[in-house]
């Protein structure tokens, strides 16, 4: 697909985007915000850009509802990927969500969270250590994806020498999403999704055997436990549930702190900002999640009839939030286009809004401002070895592969 300008960002189709849309979509989601910020797709779905229309209806979960089962039949069938994607708390709508929500709640709070702060640290300083030793690194591989799936499988109890599937599993079956899969990828993703439910019964079965200390977080256990007592989620749910922090926990926070460096090295005075001014970590954590979102799309189907951007639309419309292009949207933000890590305030959508913002969102902020505070004051002279590799993805902003020479 060629690029959009003023007359044919009327014709976009999401379904059709090709390796150039997926690698720097947003010049494609400046035209759309422009000309067409409510987009009509062929299959009568909408896609949305513009910051203050998404923020609307992700602050309505009663006019705009999260529940997939719907939309997700003709892409999945009756599948495993289906039975995931439909039974994870992200792709539902209160009760369900609600009562998911509040069992995890715990485990995300700023005591609990505080207490973490130490943990992260030294597997940051471990990861490091490690880095320094070899001199050239992949971020990807060996930085920005061990920290948050180490965290999140100790937070669930999975064991250290069990952890290494776990990436695959969820690349496999988050890719599913993409708007555009071939039938092997989603084969690969049904299997992922089987593999991985096999996995966290065979773990159950061990806990139940043999339960973990009362001083131990693990989140897998209190989900079983309250199960037991009645108030809590049946068999299925533990799983998909277990999966969905598994797979959201590693996989967004690991696109974040990858993503981040690639930007350091794209804005070399940014990064020499942050050098100089640690205390601007934070801000530039939030900036590095406005301006490359690890998700950009979003969806909702209205439930009534509606108006959008000054287009009206019937209940049972699906729509397309695009995250990415709101979070660059100029109605919003001073200088869009601009990376500024001093930036404030950002009052971006990377986390969603409402009652679906990621209930993890927190702990991954922590992860990546104690990530990039070591990197930066350990490696100040740290430069990019080979150009930045991505995947042709256009729902997930995701780094294959950064190479980094530590000490040049």
């Amino acid at each position: 697909m060629a690029r959009l300008d003023q007359v044919t960002a009327r014709d976009f189709v999401l379904a059709r985007v090709g390796r150039e849309f997926a690698l720097d979509p947003y010049p494609d989601y400046a035209q759309l915000r422009a000309h067409a910020p409510v987009c009509p797709q062929p299959d009568g779905s909408m896609v949305l850009t513009r910051h203050a229309d998404i923020k609307a209806v992700l602050s309505d979960p009663a006019g705009y509802s999260a529940d997939k089962r719907i939309d997700f039949r003709p892409r999945f069938g009756d599948s495993p990927l289906y039975e995931h994607h439909t039974t994870s708390i992200v792709f539902n709508d209160p009760p369900y969500h609600t009562r998911v929500r509040r069992l995890l709640a715990p485990f995300f709070a700023a005591r609990v969270l505080r207490q973490m702060e130490s943990s992260i640290a030294a597997m940051v300083d471990r990861l490091l250590d490690r880095a320094a030793e070899r001199g050239r690194i992949d971020v990807v591989s060996e930085f920005a994806h061990p920290i948050p799936l180490n965290l999140i499988a100790d937070l669930l109890g999975v064991p250290a020498d069990e952890r290494l599937p776990l990436q695959g599993w969820a690349q496999a079956i988050l890719g599913a999403l993409e708007p555009v899969r071939t039938e092997a990828q989603l084969a690969e993703g049904n299997r992922a999704v089987e593999e991985f439910k096999d996995y966290l019964r065979d773990l159950i079965a061990r806990k139940r055997r043999r339960p973990p200390a009362a001083h131990e977080v693990d989140v897998l256990w209190a989900l079983i436990e309250a199960s037991e007592e009645g108030d809590g989620l049946t068999e299925i749910e533990i799983l998909h549930n277990s999966i969905f922090m598994l797979n959201a926990g590693h996989d967004t926070t690991g696109a974040l702190i990858a993503n981040g460096v690639d930007l350091l090295f794209r804005y070399p005075d940014q990064a020499r900002r942050l050098r100089e001014d640690p205390t601007l970590i934070k801000s530039a954590v939030e900036e590095m999640l406005r301006f490359e979102s690890p998700l950009q799309i979003g969806n909702r189907r209205t439930t009534r009839d509606c108006r959008i951007g000054g287009i009206d639309l019937t209940a049972g419309t699906f729509l397309h939030l695009v995250l990415a292009s709101a979070n660059r949207d100029e109605r919003e933000f001073v200088a869009a286009g601009v990376f500024d890590v001093a930036r404030t305030p950002n009052r971006h959508l990377a986390f969603s809004h409402g009652i679906h913002t990621c209930a993890g969102n927190s702990l991954a902020r922590i992860e990546a401002a104690i990530a990039f505070g070591k990197l930066l004051e350990r490696f100040p002279r740290m430069t990019q070895a080979a150009p930045t590799e991505r995947p042709e993805r256009s729902r997930f902003r995701i780094v294959e592969r950064l190479l980094v020479d530590l000490n040049p």
